[in-house]
């Protein structure tokens, strides 16, 4: 595709003195502005592991339009083709430990129901119950014979654990859940499984269940997040995550002979993640700093930190080992650039780049990093943000600005690359991706901040980033809009509900509108977690129905007065259709502009390229018209303009 130049948005002006005057002049220089095709263009690849013998590396890979499966020499080269589905989205899994048969997952456009399937050189088959079961997952024995997964076939509540042998498919429970516990992981010999039960969003019980004697011991002391992580490779001990009587989470190492603990590390930040590679050489451990990934790998046997190389100064996000550990692959990326995978040989550090998944009608020196910011809150908290400044602005050529908020409750904007935000920072965007009070990565104090309290404090930070955005001299203070999906999308239907004079438009990426039918209609899987959801968000069957009711914007369309798109897949499990369709018949009855843009073949989250390619050229479009042209339509004669997308017609 051609590079699209823009003469009114394609300005980077850099300052020289001017020295009469002693004040800053622009100078302007030219740069490439990106249609929503090219942005979506760049590819998502990621690794799914090693074949047995490391000679390629299974991938999944969004290149056709949708997923599908492919493979790649260890050394690099082309992608071949595995699967060419035109519909549903194919996920694959790994090959088998053994030879080179493939696990791969699909569900129904979406609707988070999915499968376990095999790919062999007869073809595909599937391995779990086709109608309304749900499987996922949980890992290869240590001998390759066999693979555990979750199913509620038994339940629809709750994930009983199965083992499947891979001679002859067939299955045996080790675990039926009925006290709906979720799977936190199982020792080696099968004696141990780690269970963990939600009492809140943060908090939880850990168990460890001995399948011998079916005895349940609970691990931790304290009301606590804790994280189960692994068992040692020994099989003597088990690994877990805590923040009892701590703000961020640290690793635990508990003894399983007698029960005894000991804390193993901790850091300022959160230990997001710790496991052994398969035969115990080495550790790895993740620690989510700042919205950024660190990772460390410590070699057990001699507690040597192990070196990996710097790519391009880029992050190392995941590590994904070959069996005999003598090769991982890397995913590697950063704010301004979409994350490639590597396969990388530890003992001759040697690397090779698997994919190269910026579309190279991009030129990456036009895309921008992101900055860690702080501001205070109305109530002198520090907010911490991620903020995406347009390389065309200047004080001369303020833009207008975004407040992106994430999904969750709970969510993080992480320092990653973001197609979406890049291509709207590239057109001419301030983006500010706040992570409110309630948000997760900055302490469980700061975690709970908003818990029953949803729609105003955290709603109050939102604002408060908006006042920030506005005192920046290269933002137009008048053109600030409000950008969220799924709980992000909730909040910018609070913010135009609430605070409608504090944004100029809102784009609402199904958001939930109404918290007494989201809340009452959880999908049946999410049940371990209904009960902390509640805890945090209200009962829906109690009196906490009443400020449900209140902060839900759908009984609050009239306050409603700036522009608003609404963007929704019909099959999402999560936030329901009929919240994306009410709102907009609510908001549309007051004379507002609304746009409504219709997936029919989308769940809670946009993952077929012409679809993402429709949703996000209408928000530029929709901004274009309502925020970078301030005023000018704000109100038309009360027509929704609607959009249904089925792109399987």
């Amino acid at each position: 595709m051609k590079k699209l130049l823009t003469l009114s948005m394609g300005l980077l002006l850099f300052y020289s003195c001017k020295q009469e005057k002693k004040e800053e002049i622009a100078q302007p220089i030219k740069i490439d502005q990106y249609s929503i095709e090219q942005f979506m263009d760049n590819e998502n690849a990621i690794s799914n592991g090693f074949s047995a013998d490391k000679s390629k590396v299974l991938m999944t890979s969004n290149r056709s339009g949708i997923y599908n499966m492919y493979t790649v020499a260890t050394d690099g080269g082309e992608l071949m083709p595995v699967t060419k589905s035109d519909s549903a989205s194919v996920f694959g899994i790994s090959y088998f430990p053994e030879d080179d048969r493939i696990l791969f997952r699909m569900d129904g456009n979406g609707d988070e129901i999915h499968k376990i399937f095999i790919k062999d050189s007869s073809g595909i088959k599937r391995l779990t119950p086709e109608k309304n079961v749900r499987a996922s997952f949980r890992g290869w024995a240590k001998d390759g014979k066999s693979f555990f997964y979750g199913t509620n076939e038994r339940d629809p509540k709750y994930m009983d654990h199965y083992e499947m042998d891979i001679a002859d498919f067939t299955s045996k429970l080790i675990y039926q859940n009925t006290d709906g516990m979720d799977f936190g992981g199982m020792s080696e010999d099968r004696k141990y499984i780690a269970l963990s039960k939600s009492i809140n969003t943060n908090d939880n019980d850990l168990y460890l269940l001995n399948t011998e004697t079916k005895e349940k011991v609970k691990i931790n002391d304290n009301l606590s997040g804790n994280s189960p992580e692994d068992f040692s490779p020994d099989g003597k001990s088990f690994y877990y995550t805590t923040d009892d009587n701590a703000e961020f989470s640290y690793l635990m190492k508990y003894n399983l002979e007698d029960g005894s603990k000991e804390k193993v590390l901790e850091k300022n930040w959160d230990i997001s993640g710790f496991y052994f590679t398969r035969n115990g050489k080495y550790q790895v451990m993740f620690t989510n700093e700042d919205a950024k990934t660190v990772m460390e790998v410590k070699e057990v046997a001699t507690g040597t930190i192990v070196d990996f190389p710097s790519i391009e100064n880029q992050q190392i996000n995941r590590a994904r080992f070959s069996r005999d550990e003598s090769m991982a692959l890397l995913s590697v990326g950063g704010s301004n650039t979409p994350t490639n995978s590597y396969s990388y040989d530890l003992a001759t550090k040697k690397y090779h780049k698997l994919t190269d998944v910026l579309n190279k009608d991009i030129n990456a020196d036009h895309l921008v990093t992101s900055e860690v910011v702080r501001f205070k809150s109305f109530d002198g908290l520090d907010i911490p943000a991620i903020y995406y400044k347009p390389k065309q602005a200047t004080v001369d050529h303020k833009v207008p600005a975004l407040v992106w908020v994430h999904g969750g409750p709970g969510g993080q904007s992480r320092q990653g690359f973001s197609s979406v935000i890049q291509y709207l920072v590239n057109h001419g965007y301030a983006v500010l991706a706040v992570n409110n009070r309630g948000s997760s990565g900055y302490g469980k104090t700061f975690y709970k901040m908003d818990d029953q309290n949803h729609g105003d404090k955290d709603l109050k930070d939102c604002v408060a980033g908006k006042d920030w955005l506005a005192k920046q001299d290269i933002v137009d203070a008048d053109k600030i809009g409000i950008i969220g999906g799924s709980y992000g999308g909730y909040m910018t239907m609070a913010a135009l509900t609430y605070t409608p004079e504090e944004f100029k438009v809102g784009v609402n990426i199904f958001g939930v509108t109404n918290w007494l039918r989201t809340l009452k209609s959880i999908p049946p899987w999410w049940e371990s977690f209904k009960e902390a959801l509640y805890t945090e968000m209200g009962d829906p069957n109690t009196a906490d129905s009443v400020r449900l009711q209140q902060i839900s914007p759908l009984f609050h369309t009239e306050k409603v007065t700036k522009p608003l798109i609404v963007l929704q897949g019909a099959k999402d499990p999560r936030v329901l259709k009929v919240e994306s369709d009410e709102i907009v018949e609510g908001v549309k009855k007051s004379g507002v502009p609304v746009e409504y843009v219709l997936f029919e073949d989308e769940g809670h989250g946009f993952v077929k390229k012409e679809n993402q390619i429709e949703a996000y050229g209408r928000i530029l479009k929709f901004l274009d018209k309502y925020l970078k042209s301030a005023g000018t339509e704000m109100i038309n004669d009360g027509k929704t303009e609607s959009t249904k997308i089925d792109s399987e017609s």
